[in-house]
C-alpha cells in the first residue's frame, strides 16, 4: 500500500510540475475573481500542500526522518514564481519519497495527532486527505491557466493509462 500511495503522489507531482511550467510570468498577480488567490499565491499554497505530506511523515517516523525538521524553515503560502516553485516542489517530493522508504503498513494504520484532529487519526487517512487537497488545488491551477488562455487539456490534468 505504501508504494501504491507514493506512486499516486508522484503522479500528481509530475502533472503539477507540467502545469507550473506553463504559468505565464506576467500572470502571477492575476486572480480569477476578487478575493481569491492569485496565481503566485496559489503556487505558494501548493508548496504548503507538499509540506503537509512531509509533516505527516515526520510525525509518524521522527526517528528516521530527523532531517525533515529543516523543511519546516522553508517559506510556504507566499507569492511564488514558477522558477522558485519548481525546485521547491522537487525538494519536497524527494523528501516525501525518502519518507515513504521508511514507512511500513503498520505506520499507515497508526493514529497520528494533527492540528485539525489533536486526538489523532490514521496516517493513511491523513495522507489521503493531503492528496485530495493537492489534487483540488492542482485542478484550481489548471482551471486558472485555461482562463488565462493557456492551452492546457486533459493530458495536463490526468495521467492517461493505455489506449489512445
Amino acid at each position: 500500500m505504501t508504494g501504491l500511495l507514493l506512486s499516486k503522489i508522484l503522479e500528481q507531482y509530475e502533472l503539477l510540475q507540467g502545469l507550473v511550467q506553463q504559468i505565464p510570468q506576467d500572470k502571477l498577480n492575476w486572480r480569477p475573481v476578487q478575493n481569491s488567490l492569485s496565481l503566485g499565491e496559489l503556487l505558494g499554497h501548493l508548496l504548503e500542500c507538499f509540506a503537509g505530506f512531509c509533516a505527516a511523515l515526520y510525525t509518524a517516523r521522527p526517528d528516521a526522518l530527523a532531517d525533515f525538521v529543516e523543511l519546516k524553515t522553508l517559506t510556504v503560502n507566499h507569492i511564488c514564481t514558477p522558477d522558485e516553485a519548481g525546485p521547491r516542489l522537487a525538494q519536497y517530493m524527494s523528501a516525501i519519497s525518502r519518507g515513504f522508504e521508511v514507512l511500513t503498513e503498520d505506520d499507515l494504520r497508526r493514529s497520528i495527532p494533527t492540528v485539525v484532529e489533536p486526538r489523532g487519526e490514521p496516517l493513511f487517512t491523513i495522507l489521503l486527505g493531503n492528496l485530495e487537497h493537492l489534487v483540488n488545488h492542482k485542478h484550481q491551477l489548471f482551471f486558472c491557466l485555461k482562463l488565462c488562455g493557456v492551452d492546457v487539456g486533459t493530458r495536463d490534468l490526468y495521467k492517461l493509462r493505455g489506449g489512445s
